[in-house]
């Protein structure tokens, strides 16, 4: 048995826990926002667009205070740069 390391995934005392307090940075078609919950504001979320050509993002709120899964993130960013000017960087108007 070989006691080189391999690529893989770090053992799971070894990986960072993930709280809800720590932001979420996604990829999408490119562009790359950091989500954050509002601790306040149970089911209120803050998308910021790092990538974006201006200081720029988005906020979202459900109507029942409920939990945004990976995937409603991913739909709300995919309808936030679908509505985005390309020329401008703005929404469009």
């Amino acid at each position: 048995m070989s006691t080189e390391p391999t690529p893989g995934l770090a053992p799971e005392h070894a990986r960072p826990r993930h709280t809800e307090d720590d932001p979420i940075v996604m990829t999408i078609d490119g562009q790359t926002f950091r989500i954050r919950q509002r601790a306040e504001e149970p089911g209120t979320y803050d998308f910021d667009w790092l990538t974006g050509p201006h200081d720029y993002g988005f906020g979202l709120s459900r109507y029942d205070g409920s939990a945004m899964t990976r995937l409603d993130m991913e739909e709300a960013i995919r309808n936030f740069l679908a509505e985005i000017d390309p020329a401008t960087g703005y929404l469009r108007e």
